[in-house]
């Protein structure tokens, strides 16, 4: 059964930082991604960053790039979001999704809160 655990969010400080981790468990598959996703009240849920397990390419949206940092643990299967000079508007719940390619099924994380105050 695959198991995808997230965790690290909370509340910050405007310019604060935070780090997020998912840690993925259940399969042995070489070939997945994984994705950070958030989601404020009344808003739709976007893609924030993502890295390949085959290659460690990572993407980032255009709002967070030059503060955020994607990274795994390939070890420990387990992939970090380092979340710098927090805004309020980084407020959302964090989704983390895990895709795996051999079987082209999307795995979803329970969701973390961050707050950021001014």
């Amino acid at each position: 059964e695959v198991q995808v655990v997230e965790s690290g969010g909370g509340l910050a400080q405007a310019g604060g930082s935070l780090r997020l981790s998912c840690v993925v468990s259940g399969f042995t598959f070489d070939d997945y991604a994984i994705a950070w996703f958030r989601q404020a009240p009344g808003k739709e849920r976007e893609g924030v960053s993502c890295i390949s397990r085959r290659d460690g390419s990572t993407y980032y949206t255009d709002s967070v790039k030059g503060r955020f940092t994607i990274s795994s643990d390939n070890a420990k299967n387990t992939v970090y979001l380092q979340m710098n000079s927090l805004k309020p508007e980084d407020t959302a719940v964090y989704y983390c999704k895990v895709t795996l390619f051999s079987v082209r099924r999307d795995y979803w994380g329970q969701g973390t809160q961050v707050t950021v105050s001014s």
